[in-house]
């Protein structure tokens, strides 16, 4: 799960943003292996906190545990209004784009297809988590094999490519800090997601060794593939071309094989990009499975499938409302101004680790290694990430926060609606 939510189209995509950014072949591997790290320090900081709380819904529990149920509500409001959904829409377009390599569709067409693409996946995961489970493993194997396909023919037929390496352009020295930083935040782009596998907690076996474990490995191996698939980029095409390029994976494809490169990378896209919605749409009803049982929002939205044991209705909704982000195009601007925000979310929960080890009843059965300087690092990282979007973007970074912030009155609302109808509230 770790590994198929994280690689999904990104990987395609983003290289070339890092590379515009960095024009130089050191450059780009460290900005790579900075952003694995992070996300590797990010991932033990969620391995940690799964450890002493194995909880359905993840960081959701993490931030309710650590500070307040208030700032619980904040992640799951941004989560379905925009993070979580708004992903869901996002990856279901980039399939559907692709299936228009094979099957000409317009932009109606393009939708409808991306729209049966989330209805599909929210039934198969409405019958049951083993299905979606199976069904994300079988992806992710075929996934990792295409790449580890692609990274051994592109350094096979690499070199039959004229000028196929061109040397390790600007002096990594000349390169400004400020765009290492924007490097780095696409880079830590392609590896969103790595924390969604915290959200299952309660469905999983031996939750405490086996989470910790996934993320501790999935970081790692999504990391190795994405050094080495960049490597096989700048092995096949020159430094400038990668930069250029608006689908480098499929360019990359059609330089080792012709014309029909470009084929084989579509349908490579489309299985990577399926097997991604499949895990996105898996995880996410559980945190609003479990602010419904704490009574954060209607417990209906909790309720158990008497025969599939799986949260039916919030999958239900998780479903819909995506599939209305695609259907009106509104997914571009909500995902684009408010996915920064989950960063602040990450620093929060790094710091809400330290706070927690000062307590006497936290005991967690893994502690990350180097405390407390990978969480430190992890929240100022994510603190530097934020503050770089609301310098470089005010205006779509005020629309973020914006409506991150709505959801504070909406929580004021509910707990005063709580308190006068009692317990009863929640069920109505």
């Amino acid at each position: 799960m770790v590994v198929g939510t994280i690689i999904g189209a990104s990987i395609f995509v983003q290289p070339s943003e890092v590379t515009g950014a960095v024009p130089s072949v050191p450059g780009v591997f460290l900005v790579w292996a900075v952003a694995g790290v992070l996300t590797l320090f990010g991932a033990l900081v969620c391995a940690e906190l799964t450890s002493a709380l194995p909880r359905a819904g993840g960081v959701y529990a993490f931030l309710t545990e650590a500070w307040s149920p208030a700032l619980g509500f904040l992640w799951g409001w941004a989560m379905f209004w925009s993070m979580h959904s708004g992903i869901i829409a996002v990856v279901a377009m980039v399939f559907a784009r692709y299936l228009a390599y094979f099957a000409p569709l317009d932009d109606v067409g393009t939708r409808v297809v991306a729209i049966g693409v989330i209805l599909v996946l929210t039934a198969v995961n409405y019958v049951g988590v083993r299905h979606g489970s199976l069904l994300q493993t079988a992806f992710t194997a075929g996934k990792l094999v295409a790449v580890l396909i692609m990274i051994v023919v592109g350094f096979t037929l690499g070199a039959r490519v004229p000028q196929h390496f061109v040397g390790g352009g600007t002096p990594l020295s000349d390169i400004p800090l400020r765009d290492m930083l924007l490097a780095l935040v696409a880079g830590l782009f392609a590896f969103g997601g790595w924390h969604m596998v915290t959200y299952t907690a309660e469905e999983t076996v031996d939750p405490e060794r086996t989470i910790p474990r996934a993320l501790l490995v999935g970081t790692l191996v999504v990391t190795a593939a994405y050094i080495a698939l960049n490597a096989a980029y700048l092995y096949i095409l020159p430094l400038d071309r990668v930069a250029q390029s608006t689908r480098v994976a499929a360019d990359a494809a059609d330089a080792l094989l012709g014309r029909g490169g470009g084929t084989v990378m579509a349908g490579l896209v489309m299985f990577s990009t399926f097997g991604a919605v499949s895990g996105i749409v898996l995880t996410g009803p559980r945190v609003y499975y479990a602010m419904a049982r704490d009574g954060l929002v209607f417990d209906w939205i909790g309720r158990v499938h008497p025969r599939f044991q799986t949260p039916h209705i919030a999958i239900v909704l998780q479903g819909l409302w995506a599939s209305v982000l695609v259907a009106t195009g509104t997914f571009r601007a909500l995902f684009t101004r408010v996915v920064y925000t989950e960063w602040i979310f990450f620093g929060l929960m790094a710091l809400g680790l330290m706070a927690l080890r000062r307590r006497g009843t936290y005991a967690p059965r893994y502690q990350v290694w180097g405390y407390p300087v990978v969480p430190l690092i992890f929240a100022l990282s994510s603190a530097a990430i934020v503050v770089n979007q609301v310098l470089t973007s005010p205006g779509e970074s005020a629309f973020g926060l914006g409506l991150v912030a709505a959801g504070l009155p909406v929580y004021g609302a509910w707990t005063r609606y709580r308190r006068r109808r009692g317990p009863a509230a929640t069920s109505s």
